[in-house]
């Protein structure tokens, strides 16, 4: 039996990994990481333990498939406290990114897109489970 210990990174194709990186440090804070070794990249974008590898798309016009029934990531959370829940909500409006709230009983979440269209979670455990 395996023992994983936590997820590292997600890998996400991107349009532009620079303006991508730009805007998960500025709106998520993450910090970025690119060692010359790996070359023009991936750009790595972590936060604790937990990473975004940002690659580029073979093209600028690349789109992500349409909704509905499609085999595809659906999108990516980060685990806040409760103060930094509330932070985010007013940081995001300050940085002119659309989101919804939603009430999942044990926790509350907030969803929005980046640059590129990802869905993007914030989430904080409101209850015990």
């Amino acid at each position: 039996m395996l023992n994983l210990q936590f997820l590292d990174h997600v890998a996400l194709r991107v349009r532009d990994i620079h303006r991508s990186a730009d805007w998960y440090e500025k709106v998520l804070g993450l910090k970025r990481l690119h060692p010359e070794e790996w070359g023009p990249f991936p750009i790595f974008m972590v936060a604790g333990q937990t990473g975004i590898a940002l690659f580029p798309t073979q093209s600028e016009e690349a789109q992500l498939p349409p909704e509905g029934d499609w085999v595809r990531g659906h999108h990516y959370a980060f685990r806040v406290d409760q103060e930094n829940f509330e932070k985010a909500k007013a940081h995001l409006s300050e940085q002119g990114v659309d989101w919804t709230f939603q009430d999942h009983f044990h926790f509350h979440s907030i969803y929005f897109n980046d640059p590129d269209g990802h869905q993007l979670e914030l989430t904080v455990q409101v209850k015990e489970l």
